[in-house]
């Protein structure tokens, strides 16, 4: 490109002077591109609350406001560190190096460009398959065609509605939609996610099921839905009055809300992570984050990373802080503007902005080190549900503004270290990721109204083909979890009035956890495996919902094989390959991804066929009790 365009220079020797051809593209341009596009790549959970307000409760909003960040206050103890490491950005660093360095190729071997040449164009090819020939591949669930007419086989076996024994996803989608690539995830953290998930759904779910605990059997042992006592679809649009207030009257004709053993047990172990999360960030970096506090004001030794970004001008905090106090003003106005609506107070918005301020430092201290994020969601439902019940938009938008604001300060972090690792001026840096952030928002905004405005039903699994792609499993949960939070409030769910308040224990199960961990390794010094053991990863990665069992038991199946295997087998070929190839995964998948729907998805053009219907496991949403009816279920 920089060969084809022109060099003249344009109004030469004025103000408005400018060149259309900077020279060769090059890494740091690249790099900059990717922070940028990365901004708006997440997903946006303040659509999650225009869907669920407009698609489940079936109401109008003409407004949101979504705030974000406060990294700048974070970077001295998130980025400059080179103990917070940020896997994930390994990924991209190896891939922009492959990218962009000359390499000699080796006799008999291929250069890293290559390689993900190779990768890419097979990624690409092969994501025809479980995107459209053969969907089947996301979820191969073969006990359940072992046993096509038990109940039991059909829970065991369902990689998507049961415990996933025996399932396995061969589709890069289902491996890394939920918790990132396992190529990057270091090992220990594997390990840990493994054995939360393990515990969780091999143990605990089917404990509580068999034996029946909060009726467990007449409901679907795998669901995120809200079920009467007698195993029915709660009709929530009945318990809702005419001003987005919960009816009491018609909520005690419904009765009792409830959920799945899984849902109350996932809830279970989000309450432990959080606990878990800030008792093991006191006890294990507590001191590093105190030196780092006391650095703040004097010179301290820096590494050479720090040392080399220091020649840039850096972005003063005060940049932040200004950005921080214009989204909280103009989230403020929305929310005393729109009240109606949005119902939220003024003091929510900044009791939600105290929150993410406050587990930034924590989850973001995980996140580096171990590449799993945990949520702050269940803490602000929480909160704001105590306070302020009955209210489930003023339940959504208080987590979105609490949860919202910490993910997006992640998101700037990491951006951060991956410019810190490329020598990318902060200042540059600061602008594409502010930049691109409000384009992504309005992009999210105007695809998600054009989304429910076309495709039919979108979102109602009773009205939906039961291979649709259009299920939206997250919005779902989002929908859900307001209705528990903020509808109907976490006092008559979780509380002195509800019906499962004995879940609270893992709020002290989770804060007493990494005190044991800690104690064993001030115990046995020499055991050097137990400090690798992280209880916020355990219990925080292991929260299944919207996620499936066959994107846990694939994503630890490939983790277990590149950080484990091949890192302590083929040392060589993981560090030269490993990284470069999950980039090249994610690539071919996504240009796949977006050629189907494009070409096929938006002429609905389909196929029928039995490798293109479900998995196969049609009774794993059938309940087990006795005398419990549902439509399609056999009745015991």
């Amino acid at each position: 490109m920089a060969a084809m365009i022109t060099d003249r220079v344009f109004f030469k020797g004025k103000k408005l002077e400018f060149n259309l051809n900077p020279g060769p593209f090059n890494v740091k341009e690249h790099v900059l591109i990717t922070i940028f596009a990365n901004s708006g790549a997440g997903t946006v959970s303040a659509i999650h609350l225009v869907s669920a307000v407009k698609i489940f409760y079936r109401k109008n909003m003409s407004f949101f406001v979504l705030g974000f960040g406060w990294a700048g206050v974070f970077r001295r103890y998130l980025v400059e560190p080179a103990a917070m490491w940020w896997p994930q950005k390994l990924v991209q660093v190896s891939l922009f190096r492959a990218l962009h360095e000359k390499e000699k190729r080796p006799n008999g071997g291929l250069t890293r460009n290559q390689f993900i040449l190779i990768a890419f164009t097979c990624s690409f090819a092969y994501y025809v398959f479980p995107g459209y020939l053969f969907p089947r591949l996301t979820s191969f669930s073969w006990v359940c065609w072992i046993f096509p007419t038990s109940i039991l086989a059909h829970q065991l076996g369902s990689g998507l509605r049961g415990l996933g024994i025996g399932a396995f996803g061969f589709d890069w989608s289902t491996i890394s939609s939920y918790l990132d690539s396992p190529l990057a995830s270091p090992w220990f953290a594997t390990a840990n996610v493994a054995v939360g998930f393990s515990l969780e759904l091999y143990v605990l779910v089917p404990l509580a099921y068999w034996f029946n605990i909060y009726k467990s059997k007449s409901f679907p042992i795998f669901s995120d839905g809200l079920f009467t006592s007698t195993g029915q679809s709660y009709n929530v649009s009945a318990i809702i009055d005419s001003k987005f207030h919960v009816d009491m009257e018609a909520y005690e004709r419904e009765g009792p809300l409830h959920m799945s053993t899984l849902f109350a047990i996932n809830y279970g172990f989000t309450f432990a992570c959080l606990t878990a999360t800030i008792v093991h960030v006191i006890l294990f970096n507590g001191r590093q984050i105190w030196e780092l506090s006391k650095s703040a004001f004097q010179e301290k030794k820096m590494d050479a990373h720090t040392r080399l970004m220091r020649r840039y001008k850096q972005v003063p905090e005060w940049w932040f802080v200004c950005l921080l106090v214009a989204n909280i003003a103009a989230t403020i106005f929305t929310c005393q503007y729109y009240n109606d609506e949005l119902q939220l107070k003024w003091w929510g918005v900044l009791l939600a902005c105290a929150l993410a301020i406050f587990f930034t430092l924590p989850i973001g201290v995980i996140k580096a080190t171990t590449n799993q994020m945990m949520g702050l969601n269940v803490i602000t439902e929480c909160i704001i549900g105590y306070l302020y019940p009955g209210y489930p938009v003023a339940n959504m938008c208080f987590k979105v503004y609490g949860y919202v604001s910490l993910k997006q300060g992640i998101t700037f972090l990491e951006d951060f270290k991956l410019g810190h690792y490329m020598k990318i001026p902060p200042r540059a840096m600061f602008l594409a990721q502010v930049v691109g952030t409000i384009i992504s928002a309005l992009v999210h905004l105007g695809t998600a109204w054009w989304l429910m405005d076309t495709i039919p039903e979108i979102c109602d699994r009773a009205l939906l083909p039961a291979d649709s792609h259009w299920t939206c499993p997250g919005d779902h949960v989002f929908y859900d979890a307001s209705v528990i939070w903020g509808l109907i409030g976490p006092r008559r769910i979780f509380g002195n009035l509800g019906y499962y308040s004995a879940i609270n224990w893992f709020f002290l199960a989770g804060a007493v956890a990494p005190v044991l961990v800690w104690l064993a390794q001030k115990a046995f010094p020499d055991k050097n495996w137990i400090g690798l053991i992280n209880m916020p990863v355990t219990f925080g990665s292991s929260n299944l919902l919207p996620a499936t069992a066959v994107n846990y038991t694939s994503w630890i199946v490939i983790g277990f094989a590149s950080g484990f295997i091949a890192y302590r087998y083929y040392r060589g070929w993981w560090s030269r390959r490993n990284y470069v190839l999950s980039g090249a995964l994610d690539t071919g998948l996504a240009f796949m991804g977006v050629l189907l729907y494009l070409c096929l998805g938006m002429e609905h053009v389909s196929l029928n066929w039995w490798g293109n219907e479900s998995e196969g496991c049609p009774l794993t949403s059938c309940p087990t009790e006795q005398a419990v009816v549902v439509k399609g279920c056999p009745v015991l």
